[in-house]
């Protein structure tokens, strides 16, 4: 059985601020054998670092847990089935341990655990001055050990150590062998440049996830992206700040602008010439090439709209006068007149069709044609 209990405040040296101590108490229902674990926080990695160093203490891992609906542990409370954080889910199915949370205000559920916070504070804690945190844990284990292990019980009127090491110890299972990496898992959206954030970091996801929320867990070497229950993207952790891009969570042709894939844009470009391929390694022959992408993307697009042919002889010239600048090869190929016609040619004149309202001038005239005839006549 487990609780958190509030013992008092200390100082602590990396903040320089007093701050409330809580104890992870840990009692084994059946020898009444306990292990106490401060801590500043109540958070899930404080749980299970604190479960962690019970089981070092103890040497056995216990097949049980009795905590209370602490947030740390409990999402949601339900006494028929209650909700675990996914945290801390991740560590009791690493660590091989059955849940049985106890009900919402039902102390007695876990009565061997609940009156000895009380202990813990009036028998250890009081009275005592402790300069850090890792003073404290020492001298809480042990106390552990020596007093309240060693004393006789009030109500087994039994040695809990000694019970616990002939008749305990063997029906439990041994304990890890390595500390539990608490895993952070959180919901994030994948923004329209196909990543989400994690931690301050970025992380790729395939094109079809885009503008959807997945679920992210991550530990210290690997981040895990989850759409429902379906894995679809493991990356390796990245410092803050940084990025793990994979070229293949993008569309095809998408992925060189994604990841400032220099080269392959220059392959693409000679593709359509030599020169055209030589007038992009000029364009981008700059200390931060990638921000001139832009340009031979540009270039490209009037491989496409002009043809390589024009485009090519363009930059050639252009390379000669020493003159690398996209906009002036946008301007030349836009001026250029139009080739002229074979000789013999005849020019069609295609007559244009009558207008749908078309209107004879005298429709427009000023006096009708009568008067105006009639005035003609007397003159």
């Amino acid at each position: 059985q487990i609780d958190f209990g509030l013992m008092g405040r200390l100082r602590d040296p990396e903040t320089q601020r007093t701050r409330n101590l809580w104890v992870l108490v840990v009692t084994l229902a059946y020898s009444r054998y306990q292990f106490v674990w401060p801590s500043f926080e109540q958070t899930t990695a404080a749980v299970c670092a604190g479960l962690d160093a019970a089981w070092r203490f103890f040497g056995a891992t216990a097949r049980v847990l009795l905590p209370d609906n602490m947030s740390a542990i409990v999402l949601r409370a339900d006494e028929l089935a209650p909700t675990l954080t996914p945290a801390f889910l991740d560590y009791v199915q690493a660590r091989g341990l059955f849940v049985d949370a106890a009900r919402v205000r039902s102390p007695k559920d876990k009565a061997r655990v609940e009156n000895q916070v009380a202990y813990v504070r009036e028998s250890w804690f009081d009275g005592e001055t402790f300069s850090d945190l890792e003073t404290t844990r020492t001298s809480a284990a042990t106390w552990c050990r020596d007093v309240a292990g060693a004393r006789v019980h009030g109500t087994t009127r039994e040695v809990p150590r000694e019970v616990f090491e002939e008749r305990e110890k063997p029906s439990m299972k041994p304990p890890p062998e390595a500390p539990f990496d608490v895993p952070h898992w959180t919901e994030a959206k994948v923004h329209p440049d196909h990543h989400v954030q994690v931690l301050r970091s970025l992380y790729s996801v395939p094109t079809r996830y885009v503008g959807s929320t997945v679920r992210v867990r991550a530990d210290r070497a690997t981040v895990r992206i989850y759409a429902g229950t379906e894995l679809v993207k493991i990356h390796e952790r990245v410092a803050p700040g940084k990025r793990a891009t994979d070229p293949k969570d993008y569309p095809v042709g998408k992925d060189i602008a994604a990841t400032r894939d220099v080269a392959s844009l220059v392959v693409s470009a000679k593709k359509c010439g030599a020169h055209v391929g030589i007038y992009a390694e000029r364009l981008l022959s700059v200390p931060l090439p990638w921000t001139r992408m832009r340009l031979v993307y540009g270039l490209l697009r009037l491989c496409k709209k002009f043809g390589n042919g024009r485009v090519e002889a363009l930059c050639q010239s252009a390379l000669a006068f020493d003159v690398v600048d996209v906009r002036r090869i946008e301007r030349m190929l836009e001026s250029a007149t139009v080739p002229p016609r074979p000789a013999g040619a005849e020019r069609r004149v295609v007559p244009l069709p009558t207008p749908r309202f078309a209107r004879s001038t005298d429709h427009f005239a000023t006096r009708p044609v009568a008067i105006a005839a009639k005035e003609e006549g007397r003159s």
